[in-house]
């Protein structure tokens, strides 16, 4: 491979890297956190939202953030953690955001949608550019070609 296409895929690959810790550290901490502050953002928070069995669901929404935010940070599975991820944010959009939308107007939505839209687009951001050369999943495919 070139010199110069060899320098743009490392620093193409850096950029992910750091994407990816980006968006797994957060929802890894969001999850951890379901399990520490359950009142306030584990089973209270999902009975407060009117979702289902919170007893339930906020500590499955718990273990996925954990395990798919740590899998993104290793970059193994990503594009299976990213779909699981996109399943969470999408539902927390759906059950946080738009009922705020309604209720406080646009700029305060936009406002605390920040983080929630931020995670989006970075999920959809390494499933297009995929795990990268420092990813697990780079180590895994490559010794399985080779």
């Amino acid at each position: 491979m070139p010199m110069v296409l060899q320098d743009s895929s490392r620093r193409l690959s850096w950029g992910i890297l750091l994407i990816r810790i980006l968006v797994g550290w957060v929802f890894l901490s969001e999850g951890i956190q379901k399990f520490l502050f359950p009142a306030a953002l584990g089973t209270g928070r999902f009975a407060k939202l009117g979702i289902p069995w919170p007893q339930y669901f906020a500590p499955f929404v718990g273990v996925v953030e954990i395990a798919c935010g740590t899998l993104l940070i290793l970059g193994l599975f990503i594009s299976l953690a990213s779909v699981f991820l996109l399943i969470v944010i999408a539902v927390a959009i759906a059950t946080t955001k738009f009922p705020m939308l309604l209720k406080q107007g646009f700029w305060a939505t936009l406002h605390e949608a920040r983080a929630d839209f931020s995670m989006l687009f970075g999920l959809i951001a390494i499933l297009l550019m995929g795990a990268g050369m420092f990813s697990l999943d780079w180590r895994r495919n490559r010794s399985i070609t080779i």
